[in-house]
């Protein structure tokens, strides 16, 4: 197996409720290395750049201004298989499709204001890590 990484990020609806540490546990507690981290906070440009797939979509506006509106905490998270089972982890969109233990079932108000982000895939995760954190790369 190869060791992955993957972007994670925390967002303002949990740095809000001071979720970020409980959030790392989890993280931590299912094995993966957090290898950089930092809170700031996103511009709308930058979140719109960073957004730019969903540019077309009906929510697209709202989750800029949502991701833009507070602190945020930006990780590259390192394991085997760290892309899926960090999608695992973090569970369902929808929390109330989300199974038990996941990080959106235990902490997400909604499904716009759930929590957490991950990359959904490599392309991603390097796109996603090197947006934040351009010198790290995916494959450790």
């Amino acid at each position: 197996m190869t060791i992955e990484r993957t972007f994670s990020m925390i967002k303002p609806d949990a740095t809000e409720r001071n979720l970020s540490g409980d959030i790392n546990s989890m993280i931590e507690h299912a094995g993966f290395k957090i290898i950089a981290q930092k809170k700031i906070r996103i511009t709308l440009e930058q979140a719109q750049k960073f957004y730019d797939v969903h540019k077309e979509k009906p929510f697209y506006n709202d989750l800029c201004n949502f991701i833009s509106s507070g602190p945020v905490v930006i990780q590259v998270l390192e394991k085997e298989n760290a892309i899926s089972d960090y999608r695992k982890l973090m569970g369902a969109t929808n929390p109330e499709q989300a199974e038990a233990g996941t990080i959106r079932k235990k902490y997400a108000i909604s499904i716009d204001q759930n929590s957490i982000h991950g990359s959904d895939g490599i392309e991603t995760a390097q796109r996603e890590i090197s947006f934040f954190f351009s010198d790290i790369e995916i494959v450790g």
